[in-house]
């Protein structure tokens, strides 16, 4: 087979056409962030690298999720370190168009992560992409480059991975790290700032925010370190805060149809019978400052939990820890709380003590955002493990361990009365949406998996990797 036809999507005609673009996945785990299936057309089960293939096409390398609006699906990608963001054909999966991101150097992202791995939005006249220290991008629905705000150097080990939002006609970017954490407002028009909120305090974090409309205002929701905030939308002015958060919140916020807001978030070393312990400053400064310079350098500190995370430690990476940044950390890990909370609208201020409803501190993810669909709260961890939980009051109602281990990344989706479940290893799992939810399917992609799947109008477009694929009925 020549390359030139080997780079040309495998396409099945089941029958796509014009109607099969009605419906918009238009962000991060689609509208509203819910992750729950647009139109209530049928969703196949059995999907697999062979079974309900509408088409699939060769995908360069990356993590960000698909997005899609009218006959065009836009996600990112990192050929040979250019940071591209690409257009393709919903219809068919054939590539139209691709636009490089310029930038100075790469950043150090995670050992399995890319400097793709932010998911773009659309309003459906323009595409907004996150490269990280790159800069932010936006591009006309044709790939035409509108602006760009150049960013960074920022200050982490694992890159950027916080999606931004475009909405009423704003960009919403939010940027934990271990220093100059910020939430940006900017113009779509222009690329221009509306407002900028300084998130001093909030060490790295890797939460979408999402938007929680209440009492007929907008907000901007944000999960963070030890506590999450409500902004108003317009002004960026804090309108509530809840304490009681993992160190790192990784999983974005999600809203049920009475309103209520869930939240989830967990980090290793604050679950019981494994919490670290961090010792004072001065203690640790008598038994380990071998050179007696009044600060602990990298080197002098013993292995352990401190050195197993040191650049978090040394905030502004000078190469050593001094007294404000040993005993911040030290009262983040004394503080953080693993657990998931469900909070009512209407709070001002703190309202740890008022508005949160309840809290569940079991079985929780590091990464994959919790899908609450069917009435259920659906949350798969590492290893495999399933739980059920009633949104009303956060018991579980079924936990179970299910074949496919291993590291979960991607979000679980939820349509059509299924929840479609997907590995690090490219394992998926169809489950049934009940309370007593039991395995419908599996399959293999042989490919590693980090993207949330998009689910609209009976199609399921999933991007493995190195591929994207479209399934649905024949």
């Amino acid at each position: 087979m020549s390359p030139m036809l080997a780079s040309l999507p495998i396409i099945f005609f089941f029958g796509a056409g014009p109607d099969d673009a009605a419906g918009t996945w238009r962000q991060f785990r689609g509208p509203s962030g819910a992750a729950v299936a647009v139109g209530n057309k049928v969703l196949p089960t059995e999907i697999g690298p062979t079974q309900y293939v509408v088409w699939k096409t060769p995908l360069p390398k990356g993590h960000s999720s698909p997005i899609v609006d009218g006959d065009r699906i836009f996600l990112t990608a990192i050929v040979d370190k250019k940071l591209l963001t690409i257009g393709v054909d919903r219809a068919t999966g054939k590539e139209i168009w691709r636009s490089e991101a310029p930038h100075k150097t790469l950043e150090k992202v995670h050992a399995v992560g890319t400097p793709a791995q932010a998911t773009a939005a659309t309003d459906g006249r323009r595409v907004v992409a996150f490269f990280g220290s790159a800069g932010l991008f936006c591009y006309d629905r044709d790939g035409k480059e509108q602006w760009r705000v150049p960013m960074g150097p920022f200050k982490t080990e694992f890159g950027a991975a916080s999606s931004p939002l475009l909405v009423d006609g704003r960009v919403i970017l939010n940027q934990d790290f271990d220093g100059d954490s910020n939430l940006t407002v900017y113009d779509v028009n222009t690329g221009k700032p509306v407002w900028k909120i300084d998130r001093a305090g909030f060490g790295v974090g890797y939460a979408t925010p999402v938007i929680w409309n209440v009492a007929g205002k907008k907000q901007i929701v944000q999960a963070g370190t030890l506590r999450i905030i409500g902004y108003d939308f317009d002004t960026g002015k804090e309108i509530w805060a809840a304490q009681g958060l993992a160190r790192i919140s990784n999983m974005t916020p999600t809203i049920g149809p009475d309103n209520i807001l869930y939240i989830a978030s967990w980090a290793p070393g604050a679950d019981p019978g494994e919490l670290v312990v961090v010792p004072s400053f001065d203690e640790s400064l008598e038994k380990h400052d071998a050179n007696k310079n009044g600060v602990l350098e990298g080197s002098e500190i013993p292995a352990g939990p401190v050195k197993d995370r040191l650049p978090q430690f040394d905030a502004n990476r000078d190469g050593h820890v001094d007294r404000a940044e040993w005993e911040s950390m030290r009262r983040i890990f004394a503080t953080a709380k693993n657990r998931m909370i469900a909070i009512r609208p209407g709070g001002t201020g703190d309202i740890t003590k008022t508005h949160v409803l309840w809290e569940q501190t079991k079985q929780l993810p590091y990464v994959p955002s919790p899908l609450l669909y069917n009435d259920l709260i659906f949350m798969v961890k590492n290893g495999g493990f399933v739980s059920a939980l009633d949104p009303k009051s956060g018991k579980a109602v079924k936990f179970d361990r299910i074949q496919a281990g291993g590291n979960y990344y991607s979000s679980p989706v939820g349509g059509d009365g299924k929840v479609f479940l997907l590995s690090q290893q490219g394992e998926l799992t169809v489950l049934s949406a009940r309370p007593d939810w039991e395995v419908l399917h599996t399959a293999d992609f042989g490919e590693e998996i980090f993207a949330t799947p998009a689910v609209i109008d009976g199609r399921i477009y999933l991007r493995t990797a190195k591929h994207l694929y479209c399934f649905g009925e024949k």
